[in-house]
């Protein structure tokens, strides 16, 4: 079957993380530059290679002050590790429009498996000609498995920042060629 190639439309994709802060609440961060490439056979995407990236300098969470600090070694490092990687290993069908995504992510040079839950939203033809398909993309990760270690403790004994980091990403791509 025929190699199909999808590329990421950035102006209707968004890539947010979620980490409960001070145990009340939680912060929403985002990154403002990214991309992914896609390659199924055909249109079947359980065939899927998803290669996808992002720059760490791109994040935001509305606060200069903490996104200087998420970028310093103390977090993602920056610096030395100026993007974020996630390369997908397998895809399988749940039921529905349910998947689950499997591949290898990279943070701050270390690799780990994560599995991310997907809800395929379908494909369509846009009045442009073009053929676009849509994802929203799940799932949780320790933020210390990637050496991202800095915390604090609140005067009650709580973390100031949670270990979990829940990532939520709206996707859509459209067919090359």
């Amino acid at each position: 079957m025929a190699t199909t190639k999808w590329t990421m439309d950035a102006a209707h994709s968004e890539i947010q993380f979620k980490v409960r802060h001070m145990v009340v609440s939680n912060v929403t961060g985002s990154f403002g530059k990214f991309n992914a490439d896609v390659e199924t056979d055909g249109e079947d995407i359980t065939t899927a290679k998803v290669h996808f990236t992002a720059d760490i300098d791109s994040i935001s969470t509305n606060n200069e002050q903490r996104d200087n600090h998420l970028k310093s070694a103390d977090f993602f490092d920056g610096a030395t590790h100026p993007q974020l990687t996630f390369e997908s290993t397998k895809i399988e069908k749940v039921d529905g429009s349910d998947y689950k995504m499997h591949g290898n992510i990279s943070i701050r040079g270390t690799v780990k498996p994560i599995t991310l839950n997907v809800e395929f939203g379908g494909i369509v033809n846009d009045p442009w000609g073009n053929v676009r398909a849509g994802f929203t993309v799940e799932g949780k990760l320790n933020r210390k498995d990637f050496g991202l270690n800095w915390s604090a403790i609140t005067e009650a004994g709580h973390l100031v920042v949670s270990d979990d980091v829940r990532i939520h990403a709206n996707a859509e791509f459209i067919k090359q060629g």
